[in-house]
């Protein structure tokens, strides 16, 4: 597990959070009565009217934690996405608790684009107050519960993982609601690195860019702009600034017209995948150059968003608040990954890290 702190940019309480891919069972909340929804207006609901607890008894309800640029969430759409679409008609109603981690979650046009990317259809609560997180007394994203008919908690799961077993739950009670009904098998597990076998090493834990919870290999000077010069060696598990940049509580900010691409971010890790949480501060879009060890980013160990120029440099174009996949190599390994700003839109927030590889035969 990661912890989180959530910073007043994104939610005006401090609270000590957790976004992490460990298997673990909930508290002690199967029994209790779920807590109701808080009552929000039209705009604070996605791809639903407002709903309550009360309107949904007879109904079996899932309630989902999530942020659309936690990676350990977006591992875990695969299986909701099926589920709604296997059990949906059957009774199931799940609904995503969206609760931001930083500033420009909160923006609904930015959950809206996130929604739609990932191919969520069904209701999203914006949770921005974090008032039902509260009442679930939750620290943890994600979390799945599940909440029977009669609108008791029966099923809690924290983090990825026991999709077989939240499964087994949603069939008993689908079955009690549709009796004689033909099930499908409990799927099989649709990412490699759920399947049995498979190994996850000691990965690097989560960056984050601002001086708040920053890791950095050197001193920093809080909210203003500064230049960095080059250090070495670098430390694993650090990151390093080289060129003109302000780092603030809870986000990094280049400050300069870099052309050609000279300043940069430097992050020595041990992972198999390197993801990004970035934003056009100055709206539109920019490009970000990436290297790992100084070479462009191999064909073979590049994350989804990495594009090649003519040049044969490899890159992200940055166009909205979201996580980037930098790197997804298949093998584990110490490296050195360097983003290269271009302008003075650039903003960094986080890198998050796996480091499981797939089962030997796979």
């Amino acid at each position: 597990m990661k912890l989180k702190t959530v910073l007043p940019l994104a939610l005006a309480l401090a609270a000590t959070l957790t976004c992490g891919a460990a298997e673990t069972e909930g508290e002690p909340m199967p029994g209790n009565l779920a807590p109701e929804i808080p009552t929000y207006g039209p705009e604070r609901w996605i791809n639903s009217e407002p709903l309550t607890m009360e309107a949904l008894r007879g109904r079996l309800v899932l309630v989902d934690f999530w942020e659309y640029t936690c990676v350990n969430c977006l591992r875990t759409l695969p299986y909701l996405r099926e589920w709604n679409r296997r059990y949906g008609d059957l009774g199931l109603v799940i609904i995503g608790v969206h609760d931001p981690e930083f500033g420009f979650g909160r923006e609904r046009k930015n959950v809206e684009r996130a929604v739609e990317e990932l191919g969520i259809d069904w209701p999203v609560l914006l949770d921005n107050d974090f008032e039902l997180w509260r009442r679930y007394a939750n620290n943890w994203w994600p979390r799945k519960i599940l909440i029977n008919p009669e609108g008791v908690i029966i099923h809690d799961h924290i983090g990825e993982g026991g999709y077989g077993k939240t499964e087994e739950v949603i069939q008993e009670e689908i079955a009690e609601l549709n009796p004689g009904v033909e099930l499908p098998p409990i799927m099989e597990p649709v990412n490699p690195h759920d399947r049995p076998g498979a190994v996850c090493f000691p990965a690097t834990p989560e960056l984050y860019a601002g001086y708040a919870r920053g890791r950095y290999g050197h001193a920093v000077e809080m909210d203003r702009e500064a230049r960095y010069e080059p250090m070495t060696p670098h430390d694993v598990h650090r990151a390093y600034l080289e060129g003109d940049w302000r780092v603030e509580e809870g986000r990094l900010l280049h400050v300069s017209l870099a052309d050609p691409p000279g300043d940069r971010v430097v992050i020595r890790c041990r992972a198999t995948e390197v993801n990004a949480v970035l934003h056009p501060e100055l709206g539109g879009s920019y490009r970000v150059y990436v290297d790992v060890d100084g070479m462009p980013v191999a064909k073979d160990d590049a994350g989804a968003d990495v594009k090649w120029d003519e040049e044969g440099s490899s890159f992200v174009e940055v166009d909205a608040g979201r996580m980037y996949r930098l790197l997804d190599a298949p093998t584990y390994a110490d490296r050195e990954l360097a983003l290269y700003a271009t302008g003075d839109g650039f903003g960094l927030y986080a890198f998050t890290f796996g480091a499981c590889v797939e089962a030997p035969g796979e």
